[in-house]
């Protein structure tokens, strides 16, 4: 019975391209999964031996923690240079995303003080 190994979701497509090359070169028997159009499914790479797991795993943590340390030391490079995305950049870059989370934030304070106003319009007429 196959074994989920590593999900996939939030994972950008530089990491997902490495981890499955890794798993390639230290020759792991997997397959790839994908959500689907409704998303009702799992983005994830299952390992179809159970009994190559704790290899997997470990394979798989050492990987990580050495991109952690690589991507903290390349974020740490580019603060010291000036290069790291500030938020304003970030805001700028997307705008729609920007648009419509003010929009929904808009919409849920609507909703939320909607009976209140309605409350002090008529405390204020009578």
């Amino acid at each position: 019975m196959a074994t989920l190994l590593f999900r996939l979701a939030n994972v950008t497509e530089e990491e997902a391209w490495e981890v499955r090359r890794l798993l390639d070169e230290h020759g792991f028997d997997t397959y790839e999964t994908q959500a689907g159009f409704w998303r009702l499914g799992v983005d994830a790479i299952w390992l179809r031996d159970p009994a190559q797991l704790e290899a997997a795993r470990e394979v798989l943590e050492r990987y990580q923690a050495e991109r952690q340390t690589r991507v903290r030391r390349e974020h740490a490079e580019m603060a010291e240079r000036g290069q790291s995305p500030t938020l304003w950049q970030r805001l700028r870059h997307h705008p729609m995303q920007l648009l419509l989370v003010a929009l929904a934030v808009l919409a849920m304070l609507a909703l939320t003080l909607t009976p209140f106003l309605g409350l002090i319009e008529r405390s204020a007429t009578g």
